[in-house]
């Protein structure tokens, strides 16, 4: 009765606890993957994770992350929207060991 999925494309928007905004644009089929992570607080880009096929001198060849601006490219191992929710988190909750609080 129901077709197995054969394509997934999504996009969407999310507001997080700091005021900062995550864009979340991802593409799966059969045969591929592509996505794209920006996290950015106002016009400020903050970091984009990617796989879009340029770059071939970085060792995660496709996978790369743009840090604060789209010149500033490293390897990535955040492969996923879950590796890149714990790598924001990470940097959000930089904890001061007595208040516990995200950073602002």
């Amino acid at each position: 009765m129901f077709r197995e999925l054969e394509l997934l494309e999504f996009k969407i928007r999310a507001e997080l606890i700091d005021g900062s905004v995550l864009y979340i644009k991802e593409f799966v089929s059969e045969d591929e993957y592509k996505y794209s992570f920006q996290w950015q607080k106002g016009n400020k880009l903050l970091i984009r994770w990617d796989n879009a096929p340029h770059h071939k001198q970085i060792e995660t060849f496709p996978h790369h992350k743009h840090i604060e601006s789209p010149e500033n490219i490293y390897p990535s191992t955040e492969l996923s929207l879950e590796d890149v929710l714990k790598a924001i988190e990470r940097q959000l909750y930089q904890r001061d060991p007595k208040q516990g609080s995200p950073r602002s």
